[in-house]
């Protein structure tokens, strides 16, 4: 029987193929793919921005920046918990590499995106082509081979036969919640363009399932077994929580057991802030009670996280002389850390069946008590930082208070980079799983707005505030355009502390006293970037973008002008300025390397501070 076949372009036949891709989850079934965010050049008009123009239901996104277009995409899965994603298109050179930096956001963070740079020619007949990188070695070398670090799964076209077997591996890795993360289809700009015959099969609907794999019965009993004897066992909740959809779960396991859970930058919500359990942030920006209760924990149970250095704080936070972990997660490379007990499996599936097994277990009164009263001492402190009103210029707490205080239920708070994820990370109370969206996998500055656009894409229903500095804002503010030409309203919260407060305090942490931190003039006398402040308006830059701008003097303005923002019609910029000096305290030690020997007598003083945290840390085996 003659295989039934279509005429198409390499691109024309990519743009199909993903327009009719599916997935499934717990019986609900959606198309996998919102569209594409593109920014067209030679090396894609002609191919995939062609194909996009004959297949409008797949529909294009005009955005400003490649790599904030990924930063969007990556926002979208997240808060569909990767049952959902965007392909990002772009031409050769320049575009491509822009969403280098996106591509290790995904990956890092376990969130799926699709990317299409263009390539240089396949017929190579017209070398060098325009933004070519002539590699004098090997003429099979392009600038994206740069993707192949930071991506999951990596190919380049040159043949049209090639596009099946790539399309369909991509997608396997897309939707493998083990797997997920960047995948990139170098497309050369010639092969876009060309016909071929392919098979219609290849165009149905196609339905990949997610799977909720389940634990291996003899490692589970190992598990169960390990956490009925334990005496101050301790949960670490991360992003996995979040993406099995698992939050009910570890709600009912941990008021029935008495268990306390900790949150990492990915899993905060996994509780609401108000249950008793729930003892906050983990870690270097952990709260007091989170810190001491991982201390003194004899069996650790990390459920989808990877334990980053701010986790683990470097390795130091887990002092217990016999701790043990087990680690629930998806993905084995992470389910092995920390020497663990590996449950290689979906965390829904593997709660569920904890909470039979542990239906005889409790921690005892006096552990129970500690939780408690450490978890309302910390919302007793919080509440203390929202309600001060300092002299001068407001703190970073005040307004975190009252961005927290003024949302719904059900809004998202989005942030990435700088000195707020520290603050919001233990300041924050989050009432519903994805009200806190921090990227600090990668900690990439300039993710915020494009990052809420992409979120406020993924539940409309749902208000979105982005929470961004001045470091941060000046690298990638240009998706208040695309934000106002699609209708997408975000509430931006704009702080302005006149430089990278963050590395500012951590410079003076390791006694280089916030060297190269502030937005300063160069002072003539000194030859340094000491002098007066910039006189940048950030607020007139919001406005010229096509935002709405409400400017606030005090946290009694602020906390106006974030209603005014509620009742706006589009993008809405929320500006004010606060004191860098006026910090959330209690920030734990992290390992960032000191000079040895210095000739300024603060960093040798830090230098001796580091030796001694460094006895702290343990190694795990």
């Amino acid at each position: 029987m003659k295989t039934k076949t279509q005429k198409l372009t390499v691109a024309q036949a990519t743009i199909l193929f993903l327009q009719n891709q599916f997935v499934e989850r717990d019986g609900k079934e959606q198309a996998f793919f919102a569209g594409c965010f593109g920014i067209f050049g030679h090396g894609n008009v002609g191919g995939i921005g062609q194909a996009l123009l004959q297949y409008p239901s797949f529909k294009y996104y005009q955005v400003r920046n490649e790599q904030a277009m990924v930063h969007s995409a990556i926002a979208y899965a997240k808060v569909k918990n990767r049952t959902g994603a965007f392909v990002c298109t772009t031409s050769i050179g320049p575009g491509a590499t822009n969403m280098v930096t996106g591509a290790a956001t995904a990956t890092i963070n376990r969130l799926p995106v699709l990317l299409l740079p263009g390539d240089i020619f396949a017929n190579r007949s017209v070398d060098p082509v325009l933004q070519q990188l002539e590699y004098q070695y090997s003429n099979d070398v392009s600038v994206n081979d740069c993707f192949k670090p930071v991506s999951k799964y990596w190919d380049r076209i040159n043949r049209p036969e090639q596009l099946m077997p790539a399309l369909l591996k991509a997608m396997r890795i897309l939707t493998s919640p083990a797997e997920t993360g960047a995948v990139t289809l170098a497309m050369p700009q010639d092969v876009q363009a060309e016909v071929y015959e392919f098979p219609v099969e290849l165009f149905k609907k196609r339905v990949w399932a997610i799977q909720r794999t389940r634990a291996d019965k003899k490692i589970l009993k190992q598990a169960i077994e390990l956490i009925k004897k334990a005496k101050n066992p301790v949960i670490v909740a991360g992003g996995g929580v979040h993406y099995s959809e698992a939050n009910a779960e570890l709600k009912k396991l941990v008021n029935k057991t008495g268990i306390p859970v900790v949150e990492t930058f990915a899993g905060k919500g996994a509780l609401h802030f108000d249950e008793e359990q729930n003892l906050g942030a983990v870690g270097v920006t952990g709260t007091p009670g989170a810190i001491a209760v991982c201390e003194k924990a004899d069996v650790v149970i990390g459920i989808g996280t990877r334990y980053s250095d701010f986790t683990t704080i470097s390795q130091s936070g887990f002092q217990h002389p016999s701790v043990k972990f087990i680690n629930i997660n998806v993905c084995e490379f992470d389910a092995f850390k920390q020497s663990a007990v590996p449950v290689v499996a979906d965390a829904k599936e593997t709660l569920t069946d904890l909470i039979k097994e542990l239906s005889d277990y409790k921690v005892s009164d006096k552990y129970a008590a500690s939780i408690k009263k450490h978890h309302a001492q910390w919302n007793k402190a919080v509440d203390k930082i929202y309600q001060q009103k300092t002299d001068g210029l407001t703190s970073q707490g005040e307004v975190v208070g009252a961005v927290n205080n003024g949302m719904n239920e059900k809004d998202i708070m989005v942030c990435a980079a700088g000195s707020l994820p520290g603050d919001l990370h233990k300041l924050w109370q989050t009432r519903s799983s994805k009200g806190f969206h921090l990227e600090y996998g990668y900690s990439c500055m300039g993710y915020e707005i494009a990052g809420g656009l992409g979120a406020k894409m993924a539940d409309p229903s749902r208000e979105v505030y982005v929470m961004v500095g001045d470091g941060s804002y000046l690298m990638m503010m240009q998706e208040i355009i695309t934000s106002v030409q699609e209708g997408i309203k975000m509430i931006i919260v704009l702080i302005n502390n006149h430089g990278f407060a963050s590395i500012g305090g951590l410079s003076n942490s390791l006694g280089s006293q916030g060297f190269g931190t502030h937005y300063k003039f160069r002072n003539k006398k000194t030859g340094q970037l000491d002098g007066g402040y910039l006189p940048v308006d950030l607020a007139a830059n919001a406005e010229s973008l096509g935002a709405i701008v409400l400017k606030a003097n005090n946290i009694d303005e602020f906390k106006q002008s974030l209603s005014k923002a509620k009742q706006t019609d589009r993008t809405t910029v929320v500006y004010i300025e606060t004191d860098r000096e006026k910090r959330v305290g209690g920030y734990a030690w992290w390992e960032v390397p000191i000079s040895e020997v210095s000739q300024i007598k603060t960093i040798n003083e830090s230098y001796k501070k580091l030796t001694e945290n460094r006895k702290k840390k343990r190694l795990y085996l």
